[in-house]
Formats: structure tokens, C-alpha cells, sequence
């Protein structure tokens, strides 16, 4: 194995959590009551499939604009007093990871602004050597395209590089693109067909680091 590719929320950031939260307070103060679980059906989706996947669920009365106005200016608030909330054992990989030679990067759905972002307030940016975001490609999660952008783009074949993720959409991205999938639950539980995406399950990238080492 050459590289190892990230998903960013939920892997690396522990901010779907932050999501529901947030969710649950702009939905009431929008009308639609606590929407926190909303998180759980747009896991790995872009901004606009996450958009369609509300706008199905809550008609007319979901309104975009607002709804974003109100999330971006809760982050706002929220970041102005909190560091962005990262997973155990990240600054742990990402070393090992670039002291052995191994090349990395992240595939994530979300924005660009909101990956470097992360990225930036963690200090953890230079440790990748690619990085692709959500509003960079064509076709989002499940489909496999922001993987095999970015096996092409560390310029390895997808057969030697793992994909770590954390979603149902995720896991199905990164199987399309034949990557070694890697998957570490957060708030999603895989069950049924998607377990058949899975290579190989840890609890932690603790442990999946200890798997690295091993191999």
C-alpha cells in the first residue's frame, strides 16, 4: 500500500456531532423543528444533494438560503470560541504516515472554503499531499469520482491506496473506485449490502494505525 486517502468529517474532524446540534437549533428557529437527524440521511452528501435530500423531505418549507444563512453564521459563532473538534489519534497517523513515506490526502464532500478551513484551524494542512473537495468534482458521493480524482491526482492506482470513511456513501464511493476501504464508524452503523464495501473495520485510526505498522 502507497497512500492513504481521508474522508474529512466524521474521520478526521469529529464535526457531525457539531452538526446535529447546530441542525436542532436552526430547525426550530426556521420553523421546522429539531432536524439534527437530517445529519444522518446527508452523511457524505454535497451541499446540493444534501439540499435535494431536505427539500424531499420538507417541501416548501424548507428554505436553502435561510437554512445556510443561519448554519454558516452558527459555525461562525461557534469557531470564534472553539477549536475545531479533532478525532484521536489524527496528528498520530498523519505523522507516521509522512516520516514512512507513505503519500495522503482528502476526499471530502464538503466545500472547499469549509475543508481548508478544518484544515487550517487543526494545522494539520501541509501533512497531505492532495486534497480534493466536494465542489470540485462533477458527480458527489456514492459515486466513485472524488476517489479515483484523488488516486490519480497522488498518482497511484486505486488498488494501492487506502480510503478511510465513516459514511454509507463513503464506503460505497471508495468500493466504486476500487481503493482498499478502511472503515471506522462514527455516527453511522453499516448494516446490510454496504458491509460488502468493507475490506477492514477499527474502532479508531489508533488502531488502524497499528494495522499500518503491522503490514
Amino acid at each position: 500500500m502507497k497512500a492513504v486517502i481521508f474522508d474529512m468529517d466524521g474521520v478526521l474532524f469529529d464535526t457531525e456531532r457539531l452538526a446535529v446540534k447546530a441542525w436542532d437549533e436552526i430547525g426550530v428557529k426556521c420553523g421546522l423543528g429539531p432536524v439534527g437527524y437530517m445529519v444522518y440521511e446527508t452523511l457524505g452528501r454535497t451541499t446540493p444533494e444534501s439540499v435535494k435530500i431536505f427539500k424531499s423531505r420538507f417541501g416548501d418549507s424548507f428554505n436553502n438560503s435561510v437554512f445556510q444563512k443561519e448554519y454558516r453564521e452558527w459555525l461562525n459563532a461557534y469557531y470564534e470560541n472553539n477549536p475545531v473538534p479533532v478525532k484521536s489519534g489524527v496528528k498520530e497517523i498523519l505523522t507516521y504516515l509522512k516520516e514512512n513515506g507513505y503519500k495522503t490526502a482528502v476526499a471530502s464532500s464538503s466545500t472547499k472554503d469549509s475543508v481548508y478551513h478544518h484544515l487550517d484551524n487543526a494545522g494539520i494542512t501541509d501533512y497531505f499531499n492532495e486534497i480534493v473537495c466536494g465542489d470540485s468534482i462533477e458527480k458527489s458521493k456514492p459515486e466513485p469520482d472524488i476517489y479515483i480524482k484523488a488516486c490519480e491526482l497522488l498518482g497511484e492506482a486505486p488498488q494501492t491506496c487506502y480510503a478511510v470513511e465513516d459514511s454509507e456513501s463513503g464506503l460505497k464511493s471508495a468500493r466504486g473506485a476500487g481503493c482498499k476501504v478502511i472503515y471506522i464508524p462514527d455516527l453511522y452503523e453499516a448494516e446490510g449490502g454496504t458491509l460488502k464495501c468493507i475490506d477492514y473495520k477499527f474502532e479508531s485510526l489508533n488502531e488502524f494505525l497499528e494495522h499500518i505498522k503491522k503490514t
